[in-house]
């Protein structure tokens, strides 16, 4: 396996990217691999964590990248050992320039805007009937294109319009490729030192100056975003407790995309035993209550009855696991699926007791224009 840390800068390494490569890129820091030396593939991640010491020396490659689904309980991880690996690291933060992409020949909502607003009435009944503190519902955009979707283009606009998140990309089963650029990472180790940033709580940006600022005062104000961020952050420090010998918690502050308002918490810890690798724990986390909701299996139960699609690696996790245990998984948000001439758009918000149908439907809108303005599209 060939590795190398210089001279790319991260712009560099989004600019190399092609499609069928794996891409984990901030404005700071980033990581490439490409080929294949191995694939590992199973439907527990903590099994395939067990397995991976054994293909690390069987292939020669000392890292893996790749994706955890959703539902990790029926749709397989899926991790690649490449045969090339690019890290690439820089004080001065630089993002590529955009490229103008093709229009769309066709839009369609997935379910159509009414259906979801039902969708979210149906599940503010159901969390009182089945003893839920949170559910999150998705809806999709499917978007038709004359011909093949640009990827590589994609990918750098993405990274282009939100520098200071991860912009990533990942060869999916069935030759497609998920692609996103998320706000919120699911947990990083280096060495015995554990981070995770879990989000939750959101509210529209707005272009004019006035509107934008009030609505940022307007989330760190809102009982009903706290309620439902405090239901996340404490899910991942009671999963991780066990794992930590010290555990430091600070938060709620409020962060921002080019589109969201968010609340964010920033969780440290110090990992008792070292031989607990990143995968292990992002398995242990992962879905966290920002993307399923709490009780784990009874909110992705409601999800897959009311959602009219099956979310496959959409709110997964995207990241690689090196040969020491370190690693870094990013929260799989902010993304669409492109297979060939299609793209299908994701985006989705917690649903709590006091959720407004109306405001839900707003907030995933809000968020789709994370994708929508990588292709220069206002819908």
């Amino acid at each position: 396996m060939t590795t190398s840390t210089a001279p790319a800068t991260p712009a560099d390494l989004v600019a190399r990217y092609e499609r069928g490569d794996f891409l984990l890129a901030t404005a700071r820091h980033a990581l490439l691999a490409s080929g294949a030396a191995a694939t590992a593939t199973d439907t527990d991640p903590a099994r395939l964590s067990r397995a991976l010491p054994g293909l690390f020396t069987d292939s020669g490659a000392p890292i893996a990248v790749g994706v955890l689904p959703f539902d990790t309980t029926s749709t397989p991880s899926h991790l690649v050992l490449p045969r090339t690996v690019h890290r690439a690291s820089s004080e001065r933060a630089a993002v590529p320039p955009r490229t103008a992409l093709p229009q769309p020949v066709k839009v369609t909502s997935v379910p159509e805007p009414e259906a979801h607003l039902a969708a979210v009435r149906a599940a503010v009944s159901a969390l009182s009937d089945r003893d839920l503190r949170k559910v999150v519902l998705a809806r999709a955009l499917d978007l038709d294109f004359a011909g093949a979707v640009p990827v590589e283009d994609v990918v750098r606009n993405l990274a282009n319009g939100n520098p200071r998140h991860t912009t990533y990309a990942a060869q999916l089963p069935g030759g497609r490729t998920l692609v996103g650029a998320t706000p919120e990472l699911l947990l990083s180790r280096t060495g015995g030192a554990v981070l995770s940033r879990p989000h939750a709580g959101s509210m529209p940006r707005s272009a004019d100056p006035a509107i934008d600022k009030a609505h940022g005062e307007a989330l760190l104000a809102s009982e009903k975003d706290h309620v439902e961020h405090a239901v996340v952050v404490e899910s991942v420090v009671e999963i991780l407790r066990p794992f930590c010998r010290t555990l430091d918690v600070r938060g709620p502050e409020l962060v921002s995309t080019p589109a969201i308002w968010h609340l964010s918490t920033t969780v440290t810890g110090e990992l008792i035993d070292q031989d607990v690798t990143a995968l292990d724990l992002a398995a242990a986390l992962h879905p966290t209550p920002a993307v399923c909701g709490t009780p784990t299996d009874a909110a992705r139960s409601l999800v897959q009855e009311l959602e009219p699609f099956d979310r496959e690696y959409y709110a997964g996790a995207i990241g690689w696991v090196d040969a020491a245990g370190d690693g870094e998984w990013a929260v799989g948000i902010r993304c669409a699926e492109i297979a060939d001439t299609s793209m299908r758009l994701y985006a989705g918000g917690g649903i709590v007791p006091a959720s407004d149908p109306r405001t839900e439907l707003d907030e995933t809108s809000a968020k789709f224009r994370t994708l929508l303005a990588a292709m220069g599209l206002e819908i």
